[in-house]
C-alpha cells in the first residue's frame, strides 16, 4: 500500500462568513473552484481539495500553531514567479503576511516562498522549490543540512 498524496484537507474556523470571504478570493487565485457541498464550504484544483467547517468547540479561540494540531498548510507553486505574484495579491488584499518572499536555505535548496495568514490566524505558505532536490531528500529520508533548533523560527 502506498499514499498518492493529499486528497483534501479540511480546516476548522472560528467565523465561516469571514473565512468564506477570504478563500473566496485566494483559491480562485492560485487555480482552485469551488465545489458545492450540502454541509460545508469547499474548493478544489484538482488535485486537492480545502473545506472549511465552522468550529463547534473553543470557537474564540486564539490559533496556536505549537499546540497539537495543524501547524501550518503549505501549497506548492509552479514557479517562483508564482509566489511573488501571490504575495502582490496578499499585499493589494491586505493580508497579514508573516514572512515575505524569499529564499529559505534551511528548509532546502532553492526553497522560496510567502508565508501567511488567514482570518483566524492560521499559518498559510507558498512554496516553490527544485523537485528534484525533495524528492531525493523524501525518498533517501535524510537531508545532511543543519536545521534551526526547535522554537527558533516558527
Amino acid at each position: 500500500m502506498q499514499v498518492l498524496g493529499v486528497e483534501h484537507i479540511d480546516l476548522s474556523v472560528s467565523n465561516l462568513e469571514a473565512s468564506r470571504a477570504f478563500y473566496d478570493r485566494l483559491l480562485p487565485a492560485l487555480g482552485f473552484r469551488r465545489v458545492e457541498h450540502p454541509t460545508y464550504l469547499a474548493w478544489s484544483n484538482g488535485h486537492l481539495a480545502i473545506g472549511l467547517r465552522e468550529a463547534t468547540s473553543g470557537a474564540r479561540a486564539p490559533v496556536d500553531r505549537y499546540r497539537p494540531g495543524l501547524h501550518h498548510l503549505a501549497l506548492r507553486a509552479a514557479t517562483r514567479a508564482d509566489v511573488d505574484g501571490l504575495f502582490a495579491f496578499l499585499e493589494a488584499e491586505g493580508t497579514r503576511v508573516l514572512d515575505p518572499p524569499a529564499e529559505y536555505p534551511e528548509y532546502g535548496d532553492g526553497y522560496y516562498a510567502v508565508f501567511f495568514e488567514d482570518p483566524d490566524g492560521m499559518k498559510l505558505e507558498y512554496v516553490h522549490f527544485a523537485w528534484g532536490y525533495w524528492r531525493r531528500v523524501q525518498t533517501q529520508g535524510a537531508d545532511p543540512r543543519p536545521r534551526f533548533e526547535a522554537g527558533s523560527r516558527g
